[in-house]
C-alpha cells in the first residue's frame, strides 16, 4: 500500500507543476506582450515570423531558466 501511496504523491506532484508551469509561461507571455511596443500576436497572426522566433526564444529561455533551477546535482 506504500508504494500506492507514493506513486499517487508523485502523479499530484506532476500535476501540480503541469499546472504550475503553465500559469507561468501564461504568465510570462502576458507581460512580454505588456513590455514590447509591438502587439505581438497581432505581427504573428499577420505572418511576421521574427516575432514568432522571438517570442518562442523567450518561453524557451524561461524554460531553460526554471528547468536548471530544479535539476538534481
Amino acid at each position: 500500500m506504500n508504494a500506492l501511496t507514493n506513486y499517487l504523491y508523485m502523479f499530484g506532484y506532476g500535476i501540480a507543476g503541469a499546472i504550475t508551469m503553465s500559469v507561468a509561461l501564461a504568465l510570462l507571455v502576458k507581460v512580454w506582450s505588456w513590455v514590447t511596443p509591438i502587439d505581438d500576436w497581432e505581427e504573428i497572426r499577420k505572418g511576421n515570423i521574427a516575432v514568432a522566433i522571438v517570442l518562442a526564444a523567450v518561453i524557451i529561455g524561461c524554460s531553460l531558466v526554471v528547468a536548471l533551477a530544479i535539476m538534481p546535482t
